[in-house]
């Protein structure tokens, strides 16, 4: 576990310089790429949203593109489309930005519901059909989206069909005051400034190596606990799928890898319970201190 542990700690100590004061937030959305699951990232502007995803597809080597999901948005502008060729009398496809292993799908509530469907369908099958051809997705391929409080003019929420394709839903928060004055200073780096060793050929090793870490019997069931609690008639929010279940523990996986271990313990599943369960029991909504994740966890009580 120590040859990829050290590498991994000198990323997130490098994307914190980009993101003062959120090492807990980095460490999260690190797991949500090492698990190869897709992030949705829900906070205010100006956040840090669009600088995170840049940074941990800096800090891989990845190709990074951003699109905008304005209103006129079309699937095509995201899957490309078929050009005809005059001189050589044929169709060729022209790939959209969809081909790339990381994209930031930028305010993604803000695109019609069609729009969001052909990128959430990329995601859950990598790949896409155009004119009835299907072309493969690039390896690895992350897809990081963010989204504007429903609160604020022209979005529309995702429904919970399509929420459940995302892995995790952090939310990045205000910065400390030390962070902040630090930010003020001007001791932030850029996400273009952002050094690292580690390769896309790194990346997939870690998630290979993430499929490796043991599960007890013990803490299979720890999980089985939980996911029968969301499901108990009578309890608010919405149960948790199996998928939801084989999110947990995939994401508690690259959690006990970050934290140099070879086996998941209870305190994995518990700190990445909230970002991976919370946008699953709530349907996208935000519930306060209070989370319905915290009283799931608090109702399933200790390991067996």
């Amino acid at each position: 576990m120590g040859t990829m542990n050290s590498p991994v700690q000198a990323l997130i100590a490098a994307i914190g310089q980009v993101l003062l004061g959120k090492e807990h937030q980095v460490k999260l959305a690190l797991a949500c790429l090492l698990a190869r699951g897709h992030l949705l990232l829900e906070d205010l502007p100006g956040t840090g949203k669009t600088s995170l995803a840049e940074a941990l597809s800096r800090g891989f080597g990845l190709d990074f593109r951003r699109v905008s999901f304005t209103s006129d948005l079309l699937p095509a502008d995201l899957t490309g489309l078929n050009v005809f060729d005059s001189q050589r009398s044929r169709f060729d496809f022209h790939p959209g930005p969809l081909f790339s292993q990381v994209l930031l799908a930028d305010e993604i509530n803000r695109a019609s519901p069609r729009t969001q469907s052909a990128l959430l369908e990329a995601m859950a099958n990598g790949r896409v059909s155009v004119d009835g051809i299907s072309h493969p997705l690039p390896e690895p391929f992350l897809v990081i989206a963010t989204q504007n409080g429903l609160d604020q003019g022209g979005t529309a929420p995702l429904p919970e069909s399509q929420l459940d394709r995302f892995l995790m839903r952090l939310h990045l928060g205000f910065p400390t005051r030390e962070a902040e004055r630090d930010l003020l200073q001007g001791q932030a780096l850029q996400a273009a400034q952002l050094a690292s060793e580690l390769t896309a050929a790194h990346l997939q090793a870690l998630q290979q190596q993430v499929q490796t870490i043991h599960t007890s019997p013990a803490l299979l069931d720890y999980v089985l606990d939980l996911l029968a609690r969301s499901r108990d008639s009578g309890r608010p929010g919405l149960p948790l799928s199996p998928r939801a279940g084989l999110a947990l523990l995939a994401a508690a996986r690259a959690w006990s890898l970050i934290a140099g271990r070879d086996h998941v313990l209870p305190e994995d599943v518990q700190a990445v319970l909230t970002p991976v369960c919370e946008h699953r029991l709530d349907g996208g909504q935000i519930r306060g201190e209070a989370t319905l994740s915290s009283r799931l966890l608090g109702a399933a009580g200790g390991l067996r």
